[in-house]
C-alpha cells in the first residue's frame, strides 16, 4: 500500500488542538490525522450497516417510513418513562 501527500488548510485554532493532542500523545501530526481519518471512515461505515439492517426489517416487516418513525417516537417516550 503506498502513500500520498496531500496539502490540507485548516483553522489555526484546529491546527493548534491537532498539534496540543499530537505532542501530548508524542505522535506526529500526520499520525493524528490519519488515526482520525481512519476512525471516521469505521464510524460512516458502521452507521451505514445499521441503517441498512434497519432497512432491511422495516422492509421485511412491511413498514413505511411514517410507521419507523413514529416507533422511534413510541420508543423515546417509553425510554423517558422510566
Amino acid at each position: 500500500m503506498g502513500t500520498a501527500t496531500v496539502n490540507i488548510a485548516f483553522q489555526t485554532d484546529l491546527l493548534n488542538d491537532i498539534d496540543s493532542i499530537a505532542k501530548i500523545e508524542a505522535r506526529s501530526r500526520s499520525e493524528l490525522l490519519r488515526e482520525a481519518a481512519r476512525l471516521y471512515i469505521e464510524r460512516r461505515r458502521r452507521w451505514e450497516r445499521i441503517f441498512a439492517f434497519g432497512n432491511d426489517i422495516a422492509i421485511k416487516k412491511g413498514m413505511s417510513s411514517k410507521d419507523v418513525t413514529a416507533e422511534i417516537e413510541l420508543h423515546r417516550k417509553q425510554k423517558n418513562r422510566k
